[in-house]
């Protein structure tokens, strides 16, 4: 909706940077504040959350360009202009996992504690980072005639412009906030470790398939209208509902 945030001479700020920082920061500090009571000092929450900002732009960024690969093909300096939007966040899942495993391992860290610390993080940083998609104006909706239809006019954005189109990205955006919202309530009342990561997962991929279905905008498909983003969502949440059930088995029987 609004792309550029400012422009000084040959200084541009992009929303979609800006809101990106943002977001990165608010889970940061939330994870540095729950690492205190868990005992994980704030140079490891520090480290962990670098390796996984890095990583996950790179993997986000990777799978973007090989979804568009015809058009990165041609224009191949556009690989590098992040600020501009295109990051997949699966993508970003993806090569983010088995860095921070290899981060748990070497500092002798407990693999799903750790991680339930992050999830509210990973949450309300994406929810954050979606209202960076729609600023400008990446992963975009279908046509429709709605009251809360939005309309592109920027010739910066990257949706595309004149049209009333479902704000997919807002879409996300809440549902994502709702999901920290249920997380920082049920925290509290967790039964075993890795028991918030894997609702997270759980629910996010419930939202994603869902939202998956309103998008408009040039995305990869499996097969007929079924894109590449619903078949992660729906083998995530198989994966997330299998260890749901096997860690909690687990947890009984060790009680």
């Amino acid at each position: 909706m609004f792309p550029i945030l400012f422009k000084i001479g040959p200084i541009t700020l992009h929303t979609y940077g800006f809101l990106i920082a943002i977001g990165f920061t608010v889970g940061i500090a939330l994870a540095v504040y729950f690492g205190k009571k868990e005992n994980i000092s704030k140079e490891k929450i520090l480290d962990i959350g670098f390796y996984s900002l890095v990583s996950a732009i790179v993997g986000s960024r990777l799978f973007y360009v090989l979804v568009e690969y015809q058009y990165f093909s041609r224009n191949p300096i556009e690989i590098f202009k992040i600020w501009e939007g295109g990051l997949v966040f699966y993508g970003g899942v993806i090569v983010t996992i088995p860095v921070l495993l290899f981060y748990f391992k070497r500092h002798n860290m407990q693999t799903w504690k750790t991680l339930d610390l992050f999830a509210p993080s990973f949450s309300i940083s994406h929810a954050i980072g979606r209202l960076g998609c729609f600023s400008a104006g990446c992963c975009y909706g279908k046509p429709v005639e709605l009251p809360w239809s939005v309309t592109f006019t920027d010739p910066n954005s990257l949706a595309i412009t004149g049209i009333s189109l479902h704000p997919t990205q807002l879409y996300e955006s809440a549902a994502e906030a709702i999901i920290f919202v249920f997380l920082m309530l049920f925290r509290k009342h967790k039964s075993f470790d890795g028991q918030l990561i894997l609702i997270y997962m759980l629910l996010y991929s419930i939202s994603r398939f869902t939202v998956e279905f309103f998008r408009g905008d040039p995305r990869g498909f499996i097969y007929n209208g079924f894109s590449i983003a619903q078949g992660i969502s729906v083998l995530l949440f198989g994966v997330a509902v299998f260890l749901l059930i096997y860690k909690k088995r687990k947890d009984i029987i060790k009680h």
